[in-house]
């Protein structure tokens, strides 16, 4: 397993059965709870991470199946990870949070805010697919809708996340054990697996998008302006139906958390002092 030397400390925990990789930052403050972005893992959050943790405690989490957490196909959807997060948060020991959820992480949290409204201060979101009809961009596009993913299968999954990382380049260099950890937590077959939650989107999208309208967690969704794989239409799409919510489009492509660090760090703090 790759170790990687950040200010971000990861541990274990065992969820409904699975090791979860996680980091706490151990400081005061109202409690805040961030999901993993696709094809990244909880390093993703580095650049923000020194930041809000002044005043904010800070967990962030390896969803099941994602960076380095365990697999398990039942929970590879939108819906079901919603209910895994709500798990989550008991064995972490957290009763109300603010959560943020950007990428696939945007479908869950608007999935568990709706079922569980009690556990959640805020939600902030964005850079996730929402819009129906889809408006997806590549290679998002082409993962969600492709007939079968025999072709990944057979692929290491590092050689994909490395071409979606370069991505980033010159916006935000990845430092290397970073992007070293990145691609582990795909290799061989992993990236592949993690396939089957945004292929999970055709079935659980048009569920959502009935809910949004009773959803009444403030939400602030975040979207980056030169994003050409989840365009901001779909920030768009969630702002015009949830009924407590703003929308911010950012200079920046898909990564805004990364690309954008200092804008999307004030952008957060922002919200969770107004609510």
């Amino acid at each position: 397993m790759t170790m990687v030397t950040t200010q971000i400390a990861t541990e274990r925990i065992t969820v409904d059965g699975l090791s979860i990789r996680y980091a706490d930052s151990r400081t005061p403050g109202p409690d805040v709870l961030l999901l993993n972005p696709w094809p990244e893992s909880l390093y993703a959050f580095e650049p923000i991470w020194a930041h809000l943790a002044r005043e904010d405690h800070l967990v962030a989490v390896d969803l099941p199946g994602f960076g380095q957490s365990d697999s398990r196909a039942d929970l590879m959807s939108p819906q079901a990870m919603a209910e895994f997060v709500v798990q989550l948060l008991d064995a972490l020991q957290l009763d109300q949070v603010h959560l943020v959820a950007p990428d696939i992480g945007t479908s869950a949290a608007l999935f568990a805010a709706s079922a569980h409204p009690d556990r959640f201060h805020t939600v902030v979101v964005g850079s996730g697919a929402a819009s129906i009809p889809f408006e997806l961009g590549e290679p998002l596009a082409s993962w969600v809708t492709a007939p079968n993913v025999d072709e990944y299968e057979h692929t290491d999954g590092r050689r994909i996340v490395a071409g979606t990382v370069e991505r980033l380049t010159p916006a935000y260099p990845v430092p290397g054990p970073i992007r070293a950890d990145y691609l582990e937590s795909y290799s061989g077959r992993r990236f592949a697996d993690s396939m089957r939650y945004v292929r999970a989107y055709p079935a659980d999208l048009p569920v959502l998008r009935d809910l949004l309208p009773t959803i009444q967690t403030p939400v602030r969704i975040i979207s980056g302006s030169r994003d050409t794989a989840v365009p901001s239409t779909n920030g768009h799409f969630l702002d015009d139906r949830l009924p407590s919510s703003t929308h911010d489009v950012v200079d920046s492509g898909h990564f805004v958390w990364e690309e954008a660090s200092a804008i999307y760090s004030s952008l957060l703090t922002d919200w969770w002092r107004r609510h």
